[in-house]
């Protein structure tokens, strides 16, 4: 019984240690005001709605994720603009 408990113990432990923690990385943040108490923010809404809805009631603002960096696979709008400009100026 004992051998038992001990590998199920060796075997937890190694599970837990290969498992990294990551950061959430969403479009939004909500900034919580905690006046004097200080506040917390937030950045795990892949919506501004999303957001909007946690926040109310409760106060506090959303911001879009300065440190956020969407798939790689999807391109973005200023991206496409460029390109739109470079082929308008090839005519």
């Amino acid at each position: 019984m004992r051998i038992l408990f001990l590998t199920l113990g060796i075997l937890v432990a190694i599970t837990a240690i290969g498992t990294r923690a990551e950061a959430q990385n969403y479009p939004w943040c909500a900034i919580y005001g905690g006046g004097s108490a200080g506040g917390g923010r937030n950045c795990g809404f892949t919506t501004f709605e999303q957001c909007m809805a946690t926040i109310s009631g409760i106060g506090g603002t959303c911001q879009q994720n300065t440190t956020y960096q969407g798939p790689a696979s999807a391109s973005s709008s200023s991206t496409n603009y460029q390109q739109r400009k470079n082929w308008q100026q090839k005519w």
